[in-house]
């Protein structure tokens, strides 16, 4: 699982780097932001670029992913406290 968020990130930041010179973006500091934030820098990027709704819908459904998976932890914290 490692593995394929990492293949993500690294995609991601490829391209971000090579489409930001197509909207007057530094592709340096997109590309360095999409190796580390991934799919949040993605969901701005194109909030930014125009492409709002795809923004929005990626960003919202990263946030949620990320929320669910706290929630999982501390279930499973729990869960596991308990017995």
């Amino acid at each position: 699982m490692d593995v394929l968020m990492y293949a993500l990130n690294i995609l991601i930041a490829i391209y971000l780097f090579v489409d930001a010179p197509k909207h007057d973006k530094n592709r340096w500091l997109w590309g360095i932001l999409g190796l580390l934030f991934s799919f949040i820098t993605l969901g701005i990027y194109w909030i930014m670029t125009g492409k709002k709704v795809l923004g929005w819908i990626v960003l919202i459904a990263y946030i949620i992913w990320i929320v669910l998976g706290i929630i999982g932890v501390v279930a499973f914290g729990l869960f596991n406290a308990a017995n």
